[in-house]
């Protein structure tokens, strides 16, 4: 039932953000179009209710539960900037909006930007292990946690990663292959 769920709020998550990008742009109803998009997190909020409540029925927790906690973490830390991603293109597309920015590809101006991602993948995957381990102090000493645990230690090699990729683009930064330096943006000079 679990995974079944977080499949259901995974193809609402792209639902409502095409129906509220829709009503914002293609309707010309802004309003209306934020109110969908700010309607996004109740499906977390869904998720999280009834993962405790199958834990506190008596659940025995498994990867199935760990997936769930990792989904509402990865919506937490990813799911803004998601959002404005695809919001960015659908304006551009249907409503005569700039050009999407893309990200810098060379220099320190690289590196800021993998810092911000490594920021978010980091935010997603700290949330992702409270709630596992809010999970952890629900079940109890008596429940097996072993699944649990198991899903920590990826979100902390989730967090390991991004912070070698960001860490790299910052001692070793790619450099323009027509010799001009990058300005990162708002630097003086």
């Amino acid at each position: 039932m679990i995974v079944t769920l977080i499949v259901a709020c995974e193809i609402a998550f792209w639902v409502l953000l095409a129906a509220g990008l829709a009503l914002r742009y293609l309707a010309k109803m802004p309003g209306l179009g934020a109110a969908v998009l700010l309607c996004e997190p109740l499906l977390e909020v869904v998720l999280l209710v009834v993962t405790a409540v199958d834990l506190k029925n008596g659940g025995d927790p498994d990867w199935k539960h760990g997936l769930a906690a990792v989904y509402i973490g990865f919506t937490v830390g990813l799911g803004h900037s998601t959002i404005r991603w695809v919001d960015a293109r659908v304006a551009h597309r249907f409503a005569g909006g700039p050009p999407p920015v893309k990200p810098p590809k060379y220099g320190m101006a690289r590196a800021a930007h993998e810092w911000r991602v490594a920021g978010r993948w980091t935010v997603a995957a700290v949330t992702a292990l409270a709630l596992l381990q809010g999970a952890v102090w629900y079940v109890g000493g008596d429940g097996d946690v072993v699944s649990l645990r198991s899903w920590q230690r990826t979100m902390l090699f989730v967090i390991g990663i991004n912070l070698v990729i960001a860490g790299s683009y910052t001692v070793f930064p790619k450099r323009d292959p027509r010799g001009r330096p990058k300005r990162v943006p708002g630097a003086p000079g």
